[in-house]
């Protein structure tokens, strides 16, 4: 903006409308997170292998798309009253709303299986990696210029996780109840209820972007960096030397593998397991409450201890948490829904600073470089996240097919295969939580102290060049 236009005060319009921006970003990613696999192993008829295999050869696509897209957002000129990032999310809406939709056609069970595996393939790297990509890229990279101070920050990542935990709640409250039936007995993924379920989420995603764009405003500006035109090669050199980025990339690793792999698994541990796919309604509810406490704690709790040094004990009480379950291995599925919501608490914490953490890594990268990289910085991070998406997605995968899942409507499993369901359900986030606390506890330089001292040689900087002009 202007330096002599009027901006209005950070408070809570923007907060909100942050907080749209995830919501209207997990229509369509948590649906994906939830039911792609189980929706193409059961209603398509496509082995979870594949499913898996798909999602990985989709991230690597993604080490283009990302990284160009944080250029192109740094390259973006300001536009006077919309910023730099806005006005990707207002073009990206609808075209990542529909491609998600596309992804569910319930009549594809009946095309030859190499025409169904194409189209997943297909339609999943048009949704993931270049649709969500364009939109998902900016309104990252847009909290670093909402605000510069690292409270109002805080403030957006615990809006934003609660605008994702919303929008989970709302899919996995709803959906389970809608789109499975009984048949014979057993608990069955309807394909056209999937198909509606949808095209629903799809048009509510694309009213939170839209309010995203405006409620919030950009009120941090920078030139164009002049690294938005360094080759990819010598732009990711420079990442890889930077121990801060690394680190927070390997943490959201781990983290999305327990995340993800706890949601992706709901799908079969419920309505497999337990033979109870409504119970999974009971544990989104559940897992909101868990969220909720989290947002509550987690601004008091980082801003007297440091927000990683919360995420290390919130991570290694739920890799805890994670084991004892597994050893207990609980008859009853409200005893494991009560267990899994001590998990969801544990993860929310680290989830409640996550998007704060990589905006302190931003200003660090600007306090050693002097330039100030938002977008190609989140582009590297969110590229980064997606590896963990696909690892847990293509792990959740070949582990179903090792332990010999087979589609649920040719018959019944094989006894042995429900004793490897709840394994993959609880060992594989332990491993993740543990993975996650150990990075931050011993790699991720960003403490408590390191973070007031960037803050504070920012605002000097700022200060300066304000006095100059």
């Amino acid at each position: 903006m202007a330096a002599n236009q009027p901006v209005r005060p950070f408070g809570m319009r923007d907060k909100l409308g942050y907080l749209f921006g995830d919501f209207g970003n997990d229509f369509t990613f948590i649906l994906s997170t939830m039911v792609l696999m189980k929706f193409y192993t059961d209603v398509v008829g496509v082995s979870a292998g594949a499913v898996g295999t798909i999602m990985m050869i989709a991230r690597f696509v993604d080490a283009f798309t990302d990284v160009t897209m944080g250029r192109l957002c740094d390259r973006s000129r300001v536009i006077p009253g919309e910023g730099r990032f806005k006005p990707w999310i207002r073009r990206m809406s609808i075209p990542v709303a529909a491609a998600s939709f596309l992804m569910y056609p319930s009549g594809l069970g009946s095309l030859p299986y190499a025409a169904r595996v194409v189209y997943l393939l297909v339609t999943y790297i048009l949704w993931g990696s270049v649709c969500y990509t364009a939109v998902n890229i900016p309104y990252g990279s847009m909290a670093s210029a909402i605000s510069a101070d690292p409270g109002d920050r805080q403030s957006l990542s615990t809006y934003r996780q609660i605008g994702a935990t919303l929008a989970g709640a709302v899919i996995g409250v709803v959906l389970p109840l809608f789109a499975f039936d009984k048949v014979d007995g057993v608990e069955r993924l309807i394909g056209p209820r999937v198909t509606l379920a949808a095209a629903v989420c799809s048009a509510l995603a694309v009213v939170c972007y839209m309010l995203c764009c405006r409620l919030t405003t950009e009120r941090v500006s920078a030139d164009v960096p002049e690294r938005a035109h360094m080759p990819v090669l010598g732009m990711i050199s420079s990442a890889v030397r930077n121990r801060a980025l690394i680190s927070i990339i390997a943490a959201s690793v781990v983290m999305l593998l327990a995340q993800l792999t706890m949601q992706n698994m709901g799908g079969y541990i419920y309505p497999d397991y337990y033979n109870n796919a409504s119970a999974q309604s009971v544990s989104t509810l559940l897992m909101l409450g868990a969220t909720l406490l989290a947002a509550a704690i987690a601004k008091p709790l980082a801003e007297r201890f440091g927000k990683a040094e919360v995420a290390v004990v919130s991570n290694a009480f739920a890799a805890a948490v994670c084991v004892a379950t597994f050893l207990i291995r609980p008859a009853s599925v409200w005893a494991f829904i009560a267990l899994q919501t001590l998990n969801w608490l544990g993860l929310g914490m680290f989830s409640m600073v996550s998007w704060a953490l990589i905006t302190d890594v931003i200003d660090d990268a600007e306090v050693k470089s002097g330039v100030r990289e938002d977008g190609s910085i989140y582009a590297l991070y969110s590229f980064a996240r997606k590896l963990g998406q696909a690892a847990a997605a293509g792990l959740s995968g070949w582990l179903l097919t090792a332990i010999g899942y087979v589609n649920a409507s040719a018959g019944g499993q094989p006894p042995h295969v429900f004793n490897g369901i709840f394994a993959i359900t609880t060992l594989v986030p332990a491993l993740g939580f543990a993975l996650l606390a150990l990075v931050l506890g011993l790699w991720y330089p960003l403490h408590k102290r390191q973070v007031e001292a960037n803050v504070a040689a920012l605002r000097e900087r700022r200060s300066a060049r304000e006095g100059d002009g």
